[in-house]
């Protein structure tokens, strides 16, 4: 008679500890992944000002060249 109660105590805890971490795995967080309603846009603000600088150091190449003494 023990015997049929060990196993049935052992079956007992095994099926509560299975139940116990399908439950747990049921609680886990999920994530979606979808893609957006309205097409995605970058905004880009960009401020060029490149060709000021060529164009300043264009002229104080030749400010230079013209007076080498200044500096």
């Amino acid at each position: 008679m023990r015997k049929i109660d060990r196993i049935t105590n052992a079956t007992l805890v095994t099926v509560i500890l299975i139940l116990f971490s399908l439950a747990i795995t049921a609680c886990a967080p999920t994530v979606k992944v979808e893609p957006p309603q309205e097409p995605i846009t970058i905004n880009l603000n960009i401020k060029l000002d490149a060709d000021i600088r060529v164009k300043l150091e264009e002229q104080a190449k030749k400010d230079i060249a013209a007076n080498p003494g200044i500096f």
